[in-house]
């Protein structure tokens, strides 16, 4: 879905959900909790709230609902570290 939306330069996507096991928000299905690094043409001149909402329209109904806890980086070309 990012990989459509952003057409990504970087994209890293990883399931923090070991992590949190027995924890508030955790569904025992092992896909409860993400992060992801993602770097997008797409985000430039766009500041961070703008560039996270990018994100959240391009993956729909999966934060907040399928997925309790999702962690993002967003950076356009040139600013990831």
């Amino acid at each position: 879905m990012l990989r459509q939306a952003l057409s990504p330069t970087h994209l890293q996507v990883n399931n923090d959900s070991a992590q949190h096991a027995g924890h508030s928000g955790d569904d025992g299905s092992g896909e409860s909790h993400f992060s992801v690094v993602v770097e997008s043409a797409a985000f430039a001149g766009k500041n961070r709230l703008q560039r996270q909402r990018l994100v959240l329209a391009a993956l729909g109904d999966i934060p907040g609902n399928r997925v309790h806890a999702f962690a993002m980086k967003c950076n356009a070309p040139g600013e990831r570290a």
